[in-house]
């Protein structure tokens, strides 16, 4: 357990947040977040991000920390994370990444580039090509020569998909090519990562619980709030899981019952999605297949010895 960096992954509802918590009071380590929505202030129960108490237990960085009005890249979430992770090497505690955002885990240790400044004539015909084709379609093209961001990009995230064809379309190289051809933000002898897989129904029955639970604890409210400040719905907060369906009932377009039944469709749509990437991305990640706490601890254990 001497590693000074550890990074966590997995789907969502498949206990990171529990594991990394045991990690840092073992190790006295710093727990920074690597999850994009658990970024956004307003959003804690949506997102299921750390309660107070679980912050009390250790201390806590890049969560609920942004305005959903200031929407953060992949480039800006890993300046700040290699700055944060600077001072806490600094302090001589370990640290612990976790989360979710397999883009972050990559851009920390396989590096990230940035695509050069697209003109804006390519913007507006890939904007025209998505209003003509819609997103099926548009996406099947994507596909076709960006296959892992056509992967990644969640459902009716019209912005990512219109970057991902524009910038291929601009420069004849796809995005994830493009994301790929950084330094590493990491030395690869700085970290050690393990990737949570639970059996896969598992986790989306965990998924379908926790939404019925986020309901009762309060994700309206936080939802009824994102609505009154009248947010660009393009900004990345607005995407959040759950946000556009529990939106629509608040509107009176749903009931309770179907909005929460479409938003446990999405989250175990975005739960697939996350395990597609991690096979695929993470690939050479050592695996933790235990479901429960203690099963995923003694699994810890035996990788780190």
């Amino acid at each position: 357990m001497q590693r000074r960096i550890w990074l966590i992954a997995g789907p969502t509802a498949s206990g990171k947040s529990a594991l990394s918590l045991r990690l840092a009071a073992a190790t006295g380590a710093e727990i920074v977040n690597a999850d994009s929505m658990q970024l956004y202030r307003g959003l804690r129960v949506l997102t299921a991000a750390p309660s107070p108490a679980e912050e009390a237990q250790a201390p806590h960085h890049l969560f609920g920390t942004v305005d959903p009005a200031d929407g953060w890249s992949v480039g800006r979430w890993l300046r700040a994370a290699t700055e944060i992770l600077a001072e806490i090497a600094g302090r001589g505690r370990p640290a612990v990444v976790v989360g979710g955002t397999g883009l972050y885990f990559r851009a920390l240790t396989k590096g990230l580039a940035e695509a050069p400044t697209i003109p804006p004539q390519a913007r507006r015909d890939a904007e025209a090509d998505y209003a003509q084709l819609g997103e099926q379609a548009f996406r099947a093209r994507l596909a076709e020569v960006d296959p892992a961001a056509a992967a990644r990009i969640a459902a009716n995230d019209r912005q990512r998909l219109v970057r991902a064809w524009e910038v291929y379309a601009a420069t004849g190289t796809s995005l994830s090519r493009w994301q790929a051809a950084g330094e590493p933000a990491l030395p690869a002898d700085a970290w050690r990562a393990v990737a949570l897989e639970p059996p896969r129904e598992l986790v989306y029955a965990r998924c379908d619980a926790r939404l019925e639970t986020m309901v009762r604890e309060g994700a309206l409210a936080e939802v009824e709030a994102l609505m009154a400040r009248r947010l660009d719905p393009a900004l990345p907060a607005m995407k959040a899981v759950g946000v556009r369906e529990l939106a629509a009932h608040l509107r009176g377009e749903a009931s309770l019952a179907e909005a929460l039944d479409a938003a446990q469709r999405e989250t175990r749509r975005y739960a697939k999605r996350q395990l597609t990437w991690m096979r695929g991305q993470m690939a050479d990640w050592p695996r933790i297949r235990a479901a429960d706490a203690e099963g995923q601890w003694r699994e810890l254990e035996g990788l780190a010895g």
